[in-house]
């Protein structure tokens, strides 16, 4: 279809004014965008590395369990992977708008200038052929006007050199409009075959990405899938340990350590020092102190005349003795100081002090005791100490029932309570010689092995 040099004139100027007016601008939007898309990227692969680490942590709370180890280490080689794939795609966004966004927006700024200058070389040139072709033809008019007269002859061949001039204008002309014509469109075309190269490079860029990034997932993904699949399985050591659980096993039971401190007081209290040869020296002031520290401390009769006797015809206290199995023993409270000086089988001590004895039987006036805030032994007058009349009873549970039977005996048994469960005896002397008897458990509280 043949066009008019107007026409392609037209076409001229309208290519260069879309590539002004359409294109640069939109090249400048699509910059932005690009760097918006560039930071949305780098805030996505921010925040998954935040999310992979903190699988990587569950992962971590995982591998610490006995059953579900594997998991953990599965998570943690999931974070990791992914955290490679986050690093790859950072790098790729790198070079996106290290390559494609710097460039556009410099392309942009340089093009704009570039698009205005040709622009208006174009408009410029073709305006001054123009010109020259008007000129041409105004002045070839003018010649025909002065021909028509007398010696038309004269001015044939002026006439003849204007009209060459003429069609050498217009076939210059016709020439500038088409090359003009070719350049706009070719200015037009580099522009878009330079978006569509770069992008091209981008697309390179994102195949090289997932390229890699399929095979840094499908190397692993069968083993992490296939460690899952099966979520009731347990290992071995796991089985091993659950099966010794279920297995009997017979449980001795530790010592009390009220029973190992009896056993050593007892087992110290056994081979004493021997006594000193001298009989033990009286003191003066002792007759102002009633003494009744017993020659045979330990007795049942010592504490039998001060309880009442219950329906069975025992002591209260003996009874609460026997139920809960306690040791008595025999301590006294010093009325004089006492200084041992170089005998070390002696025991120094100030008045007022508390001895627990440790030999029950009197020796020549000597008593062999242990002194209760320091924890020193030795021997010592009999005659400078006093019955101490609170007895050490280990664990000692007063019930609410002797209580009120001893303060009032009188009371009526049905304002009496229900007596309270007496702790487990403990160890003791008199319970290493009293045989046990088994105590019967209760179906509630039986815990059945399944």
């Amino acid at each position: 279809m043949s066009r008019t040099p107007e026409d392609v004139n037209k076409l001229t100027e309208s290519t260069y004014k879309n590539v002004m007016e359409q294109f640069n601008p939109s090249l400048r939007n699509l910059v932005n965008l690009g760097k918006s898309y560039d930071k949305a990227v780098t805030a996505m692969t921010f925040a998954g590395k935040a999310y992979f680490d903190a699988l990587s942590k569950i992962g971590e709370n995982a591998a610490i369990s006995p059953v579900s180890r594997e998991m953990g280490v599965v998570l943690m080689e999931i974070s990791e992977v992914h955290k490679k794939v986050q690093l790859e795609l950072e790098e790729s966004f790198k070079r996106f708008h290290r390559e494609l966004i710097t460039e556009l927006e410099r392309k942009t700024d340089m093009d704009i200038k570039y698009m205005n200058a040709t622009f208006k070389r174009y408009q410029s040139e073709h305006k001054l052929k123009q010109d020259f072709l008007d000129k041409s033809q105004a002045d070839l008019k003018k010649l025909r006007r002065k021909s028509q007269g007398k010696h038309s002859s004269k001015y044939e061949s002026k006439e003849n050199e204007c009209m060459e001039t003429i069609s050498s204008r217009q076939t210059d002309m016709q020439r500038f409009i088409a090359e003009g014509f070719k350049e706009a469109l070719l200015e037009e075309k580099r522009r878009f075959c330079f978006l569509v190269d770069k992008h091209c490079a981008f697309t390179y860029q994102l195949t090289a990405f997932h390229d890699k990034t399929k095979e840094m997932l499908t190397v692993k993904l069968p083993s992490w899938q296939d460690k899952c699949t099966d979520a009731t399985r347990v290992p071995d050591t796991v089985i091993s340990m659950i099966e010794g659980l279920r297995t009997p096993m017979s449980v001795i039971p530790e010592s009390s350590p009220t029973l190992e401190h009896s056993d050593r007081t007892n087992s110290g209290s056994i081979v004493p020092p021997p006594a000193p040869s001298l009989k033990a020296h009286t003191s003066p002031l002792a007759s102002m102190f009633s003494q009744d520290v017993p020659k045979n401390p330990i007795s049942s009769e010592q504490y039998s005349d001060q309880d009442s006797l219950d329906g069975n015809g025992l002591s209260r206290s003996a009874s609460v003795s026997s139920g809960m199995d306690v040791v008595k023993k025999t301590r006294v409270q010093t009325i004089f100081p006492h200084t041992a000086g170089n005998n070390e089988t002696l025991l120094s001590f100030d008045d007022g002090d508390i001895i627990t004895l440790l030999i029950q039987e009197e020796r020549d006036g000597w008593l062999y005791g242990e002194l209760e805030h320091t924890g020193q032994r030795g021997w010592f007058p009999s005659s400078y100490c006093r019955a101490y009349n609170d007895p050490v009873i280990a664990n000692r549970v007063e019930s609410p029932l002797r209580s009120q039977s001893v303060t009032d005996p009188e009371q009526p048994e049905e304002d009496e309570e229900e007596p309270v469960l007496l702790p487990p005896p403990d160890y003791s002397d008199s319970s290493r010689d009293r045989p046990i008897k088994p105590s019967t458990p209760s179906p509630q509280n039986t815990f059945i092995v399944p």
